[in-house]
């Protein structure tokens, strides 16, 4: 009878039949569109993720602000209540505060230049090796893009700003530089944004192309001005506790998913503004490729002065980083 279950046992484990190891199912939550970049990364990851630890995780992707807003999905991160999130690099600033730096305005000119400054940077290298210690760690440094500017009337310079109302995300950085244009900011979560603009509370709003697009915002705002007035890739990050539960092996394959993210990320944003600006114009959105950028960039010096003001230092050790990868990648 015994040599008769073996048989038995064999002959099902050889059929696949063998009851599978329980997975571990962790949870990815993030503001994103069904359509954006983000989630498309994030599908990636997923999948990546569970080939890669044999199918011991599974990663379960909550897009379009499901379970909170960038703000609310780092808190959690930090408690553990969530065990992965992607937002811009100054939404970790209320737990790192020089991480508010990264959205100075005109750091990088190019796609290159940015991915260069964000793998090689000492200091913000330093900045990401704080994260563990609030609860949160940095896996890699998937792309959103440059930020620009929808509106509901012509924006082609600082004094076409002047007064109106735009919506952007909570970090100080941002809305310093905004201020300096013009604008009256109002801080509003994005899963609100698009019925604020249509309803009148504010003129525009701003991000990258690829989130307005997702979001269709250049519904609402149709006049879409290509400031580029701040770098935003989007940090993918692991809750500390969940890392600390992991085999270093699990580690090595989880780190080497986000790697392969973050290629997609960069290649998937960098390769389709043209395009997403191109569909976007077809229906209805009235571009401005040449703003002038020189009245923008005259217009936010003041917020370099006021930055070093509260961050002493470490605004220039930055800026050095930034201005090197700018005269080695033209």
């Amino acid at each position: 009878m015994k040599q008769l279950t073996l048989a038995v046992l064999a002959a099902a484990a050889l059929a696949g039949a063998y009851p599978a190891a329980a997975q571990t199912v962790l949870k990815f939550s993030h503001t994103d569109q069904q359509a954006g970049g983000r989630q498309a990364a994030a599908t990636l990851f997923a999948t990546k993720v569970e080939e890669l630890t044999q199918g011991r995780y599974k990663v379960q992707v909550f897009c379009c602000s499901q379970l909170g807003s960038d703000p609310k999905n780092i808190e959690q991160l930090a408690l553990g209540g969530i065990d992965f999130t992607v937002s811009g690099t100054g939404s970790y600033a209320p737990h790192i505060p020089t991480l508010n730096l990264t959205a100075l305005p005109y750091l990088v000119e190019s796609y290159a230049q940015g991915w260069k400054l964000y793998d090689e940077s000492k200091w913000l290298k330093a900045q990401f090796d704080k994260a563990p210690a609030k609860g949160f760690r940095f896996l890699a440094t998937w792309e959103a893009g440059f930020r620009s500017i929808t509106t509901k009337d012509p924006l082609n310079t600082p004094a076409d700003a002047k007064g109106k109302k735009l919506r952007t995300f909570p970090n100080e950085m941002m809305r310093w530089t905004l201020e300096a244009m013009g604008f009256n900011v109002q801080i509003m979560p994005l899963p609100e944004v698009y019925l604020a603009i249509q309803q009148g509370a504010v003129s525009g709003q701003e991000n990258p192309v690829d989130t307005i697009y997702s979001n269709k915002f250049y519904e609402v705002a149709p006049y879409v001005t290509l400031t580029n007035h701040v770098y935003s890739p989007i940090p993918l990050t692991i809750s500390e506790k969940t890392w600390q539960k992991l085999s270093p092996a699990d580690q090595k394959a989880i780190s080497q998913a986000a790697l392969i993210a973050q290629k997609f990320s960069r290649e998937f944003i960098a390769g389709n503004d043209a395009a997403q600006l191109k569909e976007m114009a077809a229906k209805g959105a009235k571009v401005n490729a040449r703003p002038d950028l020189a009245a923008f960039r005259t217009a936010v010096q003041p917020v370099y002065a006021k930055a070093r003001e509260k961050y002493g230092a470490d605004v220039d050790a930055f800026l050095k980083d930034a201005d090197a990868v700018r005269k080695s990648v033209k």
